[in-house]
């Protein structure tokens, strides 16, 4: 009796067991697998080589690279620079994408500093940068088309560049190699590395658009002016803080503020915003 009882036991643990392996498995065979495609993802990451830039039109514009990039965004304001000045477009060009790294570096990024020009006798707002020192002194702009003011007038107002201004204004050669023997850079293949940008992105054109019949976005007059836009006001000899914001009905601390100055002095040339 006993043995029939051990019989019956070990039967129905043995049929329990197999029920619960049968019932687990179905649940597995069941559940459905997600399999990603590695190959999809990590093309769709590392597509990050183009630039997108957006237009006033709204649309989005892809360059093949950051410099494309920077010379859709900035090769008016050279060549407004040029006629204002005598600067070669591609020059200034050339010279924004070294120092700047195509506009990626921190001083372009923070400060709308494309030049690398240090503070000297700056009054409006200053970034520190480890550059040649640890934390030297660089100079802020509101906006990136008053760097090219500056670099403009850097060049124009100091003897040492004087002779630069006697070339012609399509001699990018001639410019790169006198900027270097003038001492704006310390780099012996300066020179070179502006030449090397200049004939690799033809920058030269926008030099023949000033200097032909094609370029029109600006006055033809190739003089230095002084006079003032809806937004911005050239300084001109005689002028004060006081009489500027009297002239456009400001006060001198609104002056102030939008222009981020810290004090009052100004100089024959600089570009103020107005408003």
């Amino acid at each position: 009796m006993k043995k029939i009882l051990l019989y019956l036991i070990l039967s129905i643990f043995i049929f329990s067991c197999g029920s619960s392996k049968k019932t687990t498995a179905k649940k597995r065979n069941n559940s459905k697998r997600v399999v990603v495609d590695k190959r999809t993802t990590n093309n769709e990451t590392n597509n990050t080589n183009t630039e997108q830039n957006t237009n006033s039109s709204g649309s989005k514009t892809t360059y093949a690279n950051p410099t494309e990039a920077y010379i859709a965004n900035f090769s008016s304001i050279a060549q407004e620079e040029m006629q204002l000045y005598g600067i070669p477009a591609s020059i200034t060009l050339a010279q924004g994408i070294l120092e700047s790294g195509s506009g990626k570096g921190r001083l372009s990024v923070e400060a709308n500093n494309h030049f690398g020009i240090k503070c000297h006798e700056w009054t409006g707002t200053k970034i520190y940068h480890d550059d040649d020192r640890r934390q030297e002194c660089f100079r802020k702009y509101n906006h990136s088309k008053y760097s090219f003011r500056d670099h403009s007038q850097f060049l124009a107002e100091r003897k040492r560049y004087r002779g630069l201004f006697d070339l012609k204004q399509d001699d990018y050669k001639g410019w790169a190699k006198g900027l270097k023997a003038a001492g704006y850079a310390t780099d012996r293949k300066y020179p070179d590395k502006l030449i090397s940008l200049i004939e690799r992105y033809q920058l030269y054109e926008f030099d023949d658009e000033v200097l032909g019949n094609g370029y029109s976005r600006a006055s033809t007059n190739t003089t230095r002016v002084s006079t003032h836009s809806q937004n911005n006001y050239v300084v001109k000899k005689g002028d004060t803080l006081y009489s500027i914001s009297r002239q456009f009905n400001l006060t001198v601390k609104q002056l102030q503020k939008i222009n981020n100055l810290s004090g009052t002095n100004i100089d024959v040339g600089q570009v103020l915003t107005i408003n």
